[in-house]
């Protein structure tokens, strides 16, 4: 499989300029094309410089919060005496999201260095990269990475001769989309039962087996190496002259109702009507855009017109109703029933609660049900008001998001396509009589 097309003109080519380079596979070509000389000048580096850079480059979180990542290092405070350990979270398991995929298939010592760099500046000398059950390619890529390091000098007791120790290890999951919720993800390694944990404690303060832990995405980790060999000036070339808070490049998979779907790398403040209409080509012949979700299925959905006056980075995108995410972009067009699509989305969620909260486990069943029963021809006017009365004893009142993101969908959709639900209820197969009173 193919790199999933020719980049444009108009893309940014950051992480991505060696995708679909098999050359850059190894250790070898990755080294010929600079790799490993930011982790051998961070290695003679205070830890604290480190986090500095990163900080001030305005890399955030790439996994959909959005946090600073270089405020999160510095969270962690090396020489406490304890244990500290680095989590890299490859559990790509968001519906319409692929681009971590592809920086563990094509660069996987992108990731690799990026992770050595984190555990450096943080001062872990163990990092985890837990990685999604179905990557096959993807985890054989990694782990063959990481034996040709060990094998070099570039990780181990003595760290490319700095007398650091540095290990990374690959933990695969089995295939659980909560495990993508770190807290999930940290029981998961220890070897537990996927379920979130209660916060506080934060992982900085108890994470993996009880110590300082710092979680961060793949694309996260991929840019460090970057921001250290060309600065964090470099950096923040890619931003809105009027949005300081969204830098660098941001690679975003799509897949949907689209012309040229794929993966593509962009400034952040790309305008999202060039995005869609000129970079993905546009609707398909004789179709039209009917709704967009620019960050995976857990963001709210936008209409045509709220997507084509986006920016794309975090600030833009919450100005036009929705967010981010993880830059899974999904596109309906005209000729789909879009109610069924939400109900899918719903299902997904149902199917991969962990149960563990009430309002999860029932609420994302029941939302289910309601919505197939919809777009089976069997709803009734009240079942959109049930289910915003349901969505709203979903959203805030759990340990983690993940009924809060089954909710936003339909939450989204009632409130911006009301009509396509109101149709389904009023063109419904059969009217529903009420029992006989005796």
């Amino acid at each position: 499989m193919g790199y999933p097309h020719k980049p444009h003109a108009r893309e940014a080519t950051v992480l991505s300029k060696y995708f679909g380079d098999p050359d850059a596979i190894t250790l070898d070509g990755w080294k010929k094309r600079g790799g490993y000389t930011a982790l051998k000048n961070a290695l003679g580096m205070a830890p604290a410089d480190i986090v500095t850079i990163v900080k001030d480059s305005g890399l955030r979180g790439r996994g959909g919060a959005g946090f600073p990542t270089g405020v999160k290092w510095s969270f962690m405070k090396p020489g406490d005496g304890k244990p500290h350990y680095l989590c890299c979270n490859a559990d790509e398991s968001e519906p319409g999201t692929f681009k971590d995929r592809e920086i563990m298939r094509w660069t996987p010592h992108a990731l690799v260095e990026g992770c050595a760099i984190g555990s450096y500046a943080i001062g872990a000398e163990t990092c985890y990269i837990y990685i999604r059950g179905e990557f096959t390619e993807p985890l054989v890529r990694v782990e063959n990475a990481i034996k040709e390091c060990y094998a070099a000098g570039i990780l181990g007791k003595n760290a490319m001769g700095s007398g650091k120790t540095i290990n990374i290890y690959v933990h695969r999951g089995a295939g659980a989309y909560i495990c993508g919720e770190e807290t999930a993800m940290m029981n998961s390694i220890e070897g537990r039962r996927g379920n979130p944990r209660i916060k506080p404690p934060f992982p900085a303060v108890a994470g993996v087996f009880g110590q300082p832990t710092t979680i961060n995405n793949v694309e996260t980790l991929a840019a460090v190496p970057q921001i250290l060999n060309n600065g964090a000036a470099w950096y923040k070339q890619w931003m809105r002259a009027d949005n300081p808070k969204s830098t660098g490049t941001k690679l975003y998979s799509v897949c949907g109702n689209i012309a040229r779907p794929g993966l593509y790398e962009v400034p952040m403040g790309f305008p999202f009507k060039d995005f869609l209409y000129d970079l993905c080509g546009g609707p398909l012949p004789g179709r039209k855009f009917k709704a967009i979700i620019p960050g995976g299925i857990s963001v709210p959905i936008q209409t045509v017109e709220e997507a084509e006056a986006s920016l794309m980075d975090y600030e833009g995108f919450v100005a036009q109703g929705t967010m981010l995410g993880s830059g899974g972009v999904i596109v309906i067009d005209d000729a789909q029933n879009l109610v069924k699509q939400i109900a899918r989305a719903t299902r997904f969620f149902a199917h991969e609660s962990c149960a563990q909260c009430t309002q999860c486990r029932e609420g994302t069943a029941w939302t289910t049900r309601i919505l197939e029963r919809i777009v089976a021809g069997d709803g009734t006017s009240e079942d959109l008001d049930t289910l915003l009365s349901i969505g709203d004893n979903m959203t805030g009142k759990t340990i983690c998001v993940l009924s809060d993101s089954c909710a936003t969908p339909v939450a989204s959709g009632i409130k911006k396509f009301r009509g396509d639900f109101e149709a389904l209820i009023k063109n419904k197969k059969h009217v529903l009589v009420p029992a006989a009173v005796a």
